[in-house]
């Protein structure tokens, strides 16, 4: 077929995706590897980078393709493709490259700095740095907003969950907020009446690393496209070529490492199974953040909390930290899905880890919107965690509003997609267990390819061909539903 316009377009979106390559490993090393010293000159190195890569998304000659391309015979991938060409194209051009250079330049130091700040507590140290990052999301979301005419913080959202609005949000967390906080005290009294057996540390380092690295075997990570390192905050980056996971460890407990690396694994297998004859083109990136995170949670808690996976674990926890009466498979098991309100969103049980969203979402939203500022967060934290968990975080700022990366990062509206993610993996998992009748069994049985193959066909191929209502319809036969969320709690958690 006679496409040059959209060969052409097609050819800047490898140049884009081969730079882009190069970034991400760049930023993987400041996380994993830099020496302190190197922040600034490495934040001025990926500004210079941000400020490229804007330059080649806004080229002038951009347009003039983009419609000559709309009238060529393209195929449905092609078309699909250049829908998802012209998506970026928009918010790339509703950005002025000196705010795309500023704002890597804040997110970076704020990072840099929020690593050493947390571990002192330094909330007073910490805001100045986080109010130039709100100052520059709020840019953003306004310049975004303007170009696409939605709200502010819906403008930040759409980056991370293509479609997705902070009505259709609420409307989906509306019956989370009214059964959650009763089905959690109602877990906990149930939890109460039972025995469980704490296992006995310490657990070394290198034994937790060893064990990781079998998880991940366990569950098809390919080794030769990628591998797992430490860092400060856990996260799954890189390309697909070549998958960069991190973890981080503590001596006196190996769960929070352990299923943090199953965590990243679900991320790592997705950017794997992404369809490899269209990389470098924008409909073989992953559709959005829900769904990216539906993966990681379909293998941390839909199949790495799954009483039958204990089994599976229990002889490699023997074998890397000895015989211990803990590690029994419906011990083990009791010990992964202890529900206990606790301060720290990534060791959060799935039970109590969406409150820690919900709580998320609500600042977030009013800190882009203009309704909060930094030095509101501290005493809208304490309220909200006293209200959803009942904890008291007054002057623990470590353990509170300064825990996670996002926020100093830039990435405000990414938190919802967590629980949005959370909910797109019960759903598969009630697909799929609809399909396949014998499921629980399989898994039972160390048969963990009926879910690998699922996934594969239904998410990790599909990348972004359909936007995300039609992916959730194809996969699953109906749209968004939380309910399968709420099934699965209390199935798993209440018995029924």
């Amino acid at each position: 077929m006679n496409t040059p316009a959209y060969q052409d377009l097609a050819s800047r979106q490898q140049r884009l995706h081969r730079l882009g390559h190069l970034q991400s490993f760049a930023q993987w090393d400041q996380a994993a590897n830099m020496p302190a010293k190197g922040n600034e000159a490495r934040s001025l190195a990926l500004a210079e980078m941000d400020g490229l890569l804007h330059e080649l998304a806004t080229d002038p000659a951009l347009p003039g393709l983009l419609e000559a391309a709309a009238t060529e015979p393209l195929d449905d991938t092609q078309r699909a493709n250049l829908r998802e060409i012209r998506r970026a194209w928009r918010a790339a051009n509703a950005l002025p490259k000196a705010l795309v250079e500023a704002k890597s330049l804040a997110n970076n130091r704020c990072e840099h700095a929020w690593r050493q700040q947390r571990q002192a507590n330094d909330w007073a140290g910490f805001a100045p740095n986080l109010r130039e990052v709100l100052k520059i999301a709020r840019q953003e979301a306004e310049c975004l907003s303007q170009s696409n005419g939605l709200s502010r913080y819906d403008a930040l959202l759409d980056q991370y969950e293509p479609g997705m609005r902070g009505a259709d949000v609420e409307r989906a967390f509306a019956p989370l907020r009214q059964w959650l906080p009763g089905l959690i005290q109602d877990v906990m009294a149930r939890q109460a009446r039972e025995i469980v057996i704490r296992p006995v540390g310490p657990f070394p380092t290198a034994a937790q690393k060893a064990l990781g690295l079998e998880a991940m075997r366990l569950m098809g990570f390919d080794f030769a496209a990628g591998r797992l390192d430490e860092s400060t905050h856990p996260f799954c980056g890189g390309v697909p070529e070549d998958v960069r996971m991190t973890t981080r460890y503590r001596e006196d407990d190996f769960l929070p490492a352990l299923m943090g690396v199953i965590h990243e694994t679900g991320h790592g297998r997705y950017e794997q199974g992404l369809p490899r004859d269209l990389l470098g083109q924008p409909i073989a990136r992953a559709r959005s953040m829900g769904i990216h995170e539906s993966q990681s949670l379909s293998f941390e808690m839909q199949l790495g909390s799954h009483p039958a996976f204990a089994r599976l674990l229990s002889p490699l926890l023997a074998q890397h930290f000895g015989h211990q009466p803990a590690f029994e498979p419906d011990n083990l098991h009791k010990l992964l899905t202890r529900v206990q309100p606790g301060f720290i969103r990534v060791d959060a049980d799935e039970v109590t880890y969406p409150a820690h969203i919900l709580l998320r979402f609500d600042i977030e939203r009013a800190l882009i919107e203009g309704e909060a500022e930094v030095e509101d967060i501290p005493a809208l934290w304490d309220a909200r965690m006293a209200e959803l968990l009942g904890l008291d975080t007054r002057g623990n700022f470590k353990d509170g509003p300064m825990q996670d990366v996002h926020w100093p990062a830039g990435l405000f509206g990414y938190f919802p997609c967590y629980t949005l993610g959370a909910m797109y993996a019960a759903q598969w998992f009630a697909t799929m267990r609809a399909q396949q009748p014998q499921l629980d069994a399989r898994i039972a049985a160390g048969e963990l390819s009926g879910v690998f193959d699922w996934l594969a066909t239904h998410v990790w191929q599909a990348a972004s061909r359909y936007e995300t209502p039609e992916l959730v319809q194809r996969a699953s036969g109906e749209p968004l539903n939380p309910a399968h969320f709420e099934a699965h709690l209390r199935s798993r958690y209440l018995g029924g």
